[in-house]
């Protein structure tokens, strides 16, 4: 069989081809293996998300870990990747599996490992996982009974939605965003947040929030070409509604949507966490971000005199830092970020309720919020866009990058790169762009920042047209 490799975050594939039931096995039995050799008395937490068969798959890994006589908390029914970290610290748990491929389209699963501290495992020790996946399955999956294995008490069902909702009832100022004379609109993007915010948030306005396997046909990533029938919904209600969160498939990405129904990137964000955080919460700690994040985060942090720290892309590295020292934030370009108070993992939900109980505390808007972050570092637009190339082209401009090739694109001068993980160069006026080749999908991220929509469109062209000389 093919050998099994983690990428950016967890294992992933296409259901059916490469995620098999026998696959789903091998991983586990490599997880097992790991776990007798770090642990004395091993458990795990297992969860999946809303994607196909997920039941069938986390069912798969929690009797190939009974199997090998590890005590398993199996959740019922969908849950967020969150809400398996939360219940892997909870519960003292050593690992913690999430049956998800997060965002990618529907027609993947994955399998993500969460550390016993409740955050992503690192990436040592994913790779140790990875080392010792087998090449067969050598477990008799239909010789095994779920309900002989919950009788002798080796699974047990563990109800991680309750154990979530009672985590942000004790965190947060619910009555206030519940009573507040402010809207908010949550779109679940038929991920696995839906229920939860219906628990926390009953009377807000919902869209996506019903069980479809399918996504509807589109990848659940909380990027504004995904989320247009919610950016609608916004505008319709000319103003009324004040902000939008959206997640995506297992609920630990997020996106916004102010009042006018425009994007609100994940820059933006935590720019507005870290002014809300330090000037409110009077909380401290390092800012660690991924190299894809906006400079201006280091701005405001020499505003704050926060210390700054650049990572390579994937939360795990994040959250390695989040452990040894003392983190007020950690996030990423792509919308995973997490926050003092909570625990080392991204959570789309949280900052979310995070920005809604700024807003609803201070009686502002979000506009008058990012209006006063600009204040302080100035203001940007961001954009990307995301090539789908050939492995040849995409491997011919990923080697232009490494030997030095692009000192300018069309009549922009590159006046310095960064090379931390993919490629950024940087133009005059802060403007800059970002090549890197995604570590989960067949494709070439390339990012852009500006004082404009416009202008952050305007160097993606340029870029772009060099990339075809």
């Amino acid at each position: 069989m093919a050998k099994i490799k983690f990428g950016t975050d967890g294992w992933r594939a296409i259901i059916a081809k490469e995620f098999t039931v026998d696959n789903v096995a091998r991983v586990t039995l490599g997880s097992v293996a790991w776990l007798k050799q770090n642990f004395d008395n091993p458990s795990v937490v297992v969860g999946h998300d809303c994607r196909y068969a997920g039941e069938l798959f986390a069912e798969t890994t929690a009797k190939v870990f009974a199997n090998a006589g590890i005590k398993v908390w199996l959740a019922k029914g969908p849950v967020s990747t969150p809400m398996v970290s939360l219940g892997t610290l909870n519960q003292k748990a050593s690992l913690g599996i999430v049956l998800t491929a997060s965002h990618n389209p529907p027609t993947y699963n994955g399998y993500k490992l969460k550390g016993h501290f409740g955050g992503p495992l690192l990436p040592k020790e994913i790779q140790e996982v990875e080392d010792l996946i087998p090449d067969t399955n050598s477990v008799d999956l239909d010789g095994l009974d779920m309900e002989e294995l919950r009788a002798k008490g080796l699974v047990e069902n563990i109800d991680l939605e309750t154990m979530y909702v009672d985590h942000v009832e004790a965190n947060f100022d619910m009555d206030a965003i519940r009573n507040s004379d402010m809207c908010f609109a949550y779109d679940a993007m038929y991920g696995s947040g839906q229920d939860v915010m219906r628990r926390l948030l009953p009377d807000i306005d919902f869209l996506h929030c019903e069980h479809n396997p399918g996504f509807n046909g589109t990848a659940p990533e909380p990027i504004h070409r995904n989320l247009i029938e919610f950016s609608e919904m916004i505008k319709m209600t000319e103003g009324q509604i004040n902000c939008g969160l959206a997640t995506d498939g297992d609920a630990d990405r997020i996106g916004l949507y102010d009042s006018n129904g425009e994007f609100v990137d994940s820059h933006h964000i935590i720019l507005l966490l870290i002014k809300y955080l330090v000037e409110e919460k009077k909380y401290s700690g390092k800012v660690v971000n991924a190299f894809s994040v906006t400079p201006k985060v280091k701005k405001m942090c020499d505003h704050y005199g926060l210390d700054y720290q650049v990572t390579k892309i994937g939360f795990k590295y994040i959250a390695g830092i989040m452990l040894s020292d003392d983190v007020l934030l950690g996030g990423e370009e792509s919308g995973g970020i997490a926050t003092k108070g909570h625990i080392p993992e991204r959570d789309g939900i949280w900052m979310g309720l995070i920005i809604w109980e700024y807003m609803v505390k201070s009686g502002k808007t979000l506009e008058e919020l990012i209006e006063e972050v600009y204040e302080i570092v100035g203001s940007f637009k961001f954009e990307r866009i995301d090539m789908h190339l050939k492995e040849e082209e995409k491997l011919a401009i990923v080697a232009n990058c490494e030997n030095g090739h692009y000192k300018s694109f069309g009549d922009l001068e590159v006046k310095r790169i960064e090379d931390v993980d993919g490629y950024k160069y940087f133009f005059d006026n802060d403007e800059w762009v970002m090549i890197r080749a995604s570590g989960t999908e067949p494709v070439l991220r390339t990012y852009a920042e500006s004082a404009t929509t416009e202008g952050a469109f305007k160097i993606l062209e340029k870029v772009h047209a060099e990339f075809k000389k």
